[in-house]
């Protein structure tokens, strides 16, 4: 059986991740129709899936009206845009994986699990790190009782310099007012896998952090106002040349800039676009570090760091529990260790090894999505069990601006009655 889907926002998720899998796996997967705004988008993508003109739509909701033979709906738009798009796909119908955030605000996150609830389909957000080998093993190392009780955790996700000035400070994600917060955009992944882990409740959180680094004051002695000018700071850690000019660098990040490839299309884009500007001059408002302090129900505490100044981009956790310690490194270099506190003695516990995006995550995430299609399954993390990811997502922002402890409970009860 083959799944047919429909694919809303082809950019840079949407045609190289999940088209890209649908090419890979043509007996399981076919896009037969796709929307995007953007006439390349949607031309680059049509011709990659052989989709013809009716079927291509500028107007995702044109798509949705349509009545199509395609059971599969995926989301690949901008935040905003995801709670609208993925409302409509489930009330018609389809079975949906939507792009995380599952929306760019917390009364949108309310009202599609609402909406996820009553519909007939089923509704995936793409945690793609509970679908790694990496994380579905520390999930069971904990689940073993290995640690004894977890008492306090600390879950940094470290951002490489360059990531955050491509993602954050130069792309989709640099204006508040644009998308969602960043603590929601990039760590909404960090807070499932703490949930999904501790499988505990929290109670209260606070949360401090700032944009420390990006601000015209702060921009090098006589850096230019785009890197292309060409800017005669060399030892800048943001300095566009030296990420997209790299001939070595053929997929992410430089495709989101451009399609053409050759060292004449790049700096094109540089000169031309948002991702050639000084780092200190592009006009970034949200937050470059961040932190989140938890307390769970039972006592148990964790710390969630998360920041954009980092040499290497990997996620580092520690938890402690009342009979072991667990220690784990998960990027370039995946590394679970476990020392028990009684005997001092380290295990090295393996990982089986995945290639792919995130660490295996993007292609396991699209196995299980089509798997849950074919029989009816359920989805391994469910509307209601992504909604509290993005709950303390949104809350830890809102204490940060407020400068306050929020009390998590009350904002579950003003949530739908599926919570």
């Amino acid at each position: 059986m083959v799944v047919e889907a429909m694919l809303i926002g082809a950019g840079q998720r949407g045609h190289h991740v999940y088209g890209r899998w649908a090419q890979d796996h043509p007996d399981r997967l076919r896009f037969v129709a796709v929307a995007d705004p953007d006439p390349e988008h949607l031309r680059r993508f049509a011709a990659a899936h052989n989709i013809p003109p009716a079927r291509q739509f500028r107007d995702p909701f044109e798509l949705l009206s349509r009545e199509l033979a395609a059971s599969a709906c995926v989301i690949a738009s901008p935040d905003r845009r995801h709670c609208d798009q993925a409302t409509t796909a489930l009330k018609a119908g389809h079975h949906v994986l939507s792009e995380k955030p599952m929306a760019a605000t917390l009364e949108d996150c309310y009202r599609l699990v609402e909406a996820a609830a009553a519909a007939p389909g089923t509704f995936h957000v793409a945690h793609v790190l509970r679908y790694t080998p990496f994380f579905q093993t520390v999930h069971r190392v904990l689940a073993e009782g290995r640690l004894g009780e977890v008492v306090t955790v600390e879950h940094r996700e470290n951002v490489r310099s360059w990531h955050m000035a491509h993602s954050y400070v130069r792309g989709n994600w640099a204006r508040a007012g644009e998308a969602a917060p960043m603590i929601v955009a990039k760590c909404c992944h960090d807070f499932d896998i703490l949930s999904w882990n501790l499988g505990l409740a929290v109670t209260r959180l606070s949360s401090f952090g700032s944009l420390f680094e990006f601000h015209p004051h702060r921009a090098p002695p006589g850096a230019t106002d785009r890197c292309t000018d060409p800017c005669p700071v060399l030892d800048c850690p943001y300095d566009a040349r030296r990420v997209y000019l790299d001939p070595a660098i053929q997929g992410w990040p430089v495709h989101v800039l451009t399609d053409d490839l050759s060292t004449e299309g790049r700096l094109r884009a540089l000169q031309e676009g948002p991702y050639g500007r000084c780092a200190y001059r592009a006009g970034s408002d949200v937050v470059d570090h961040q932190v989140v302090a938890m307390e769970y129900e039972n006592g148990a505490s964790a710390v969630l760091h998360m920041h954009g100044h980092s040499h290497e981009e990997n996620r580092t956790m520690r938890y402690d529990g009342t009979r072991a310690t667990l220690r784990g490194r998960f990027g370039r270099q995946q590394v679970i260790e476990v020392t028990d506190h009684a005997r001092a003695n380290t295990e090295v516990v393996e990982v089986a090894t995945s290639g792919g995006g995130h660490g295996g995550g993007d292609d396991s995430i699209m196995e299980a999505f089509v798997s849950s299609v074919e029989t009816g399954g359920a989805p391994l993390t469910s509307a209601a069990e992504s909604f509290e990811s993005h709950l303390l997502a949104f809350l830890a922002e809102e204490a940060r601006l407020r400068g306050e402890v929020v009390d998590v409970g009350p904002h579950r009860r003003l949530g739908p009655k599926s919570q």
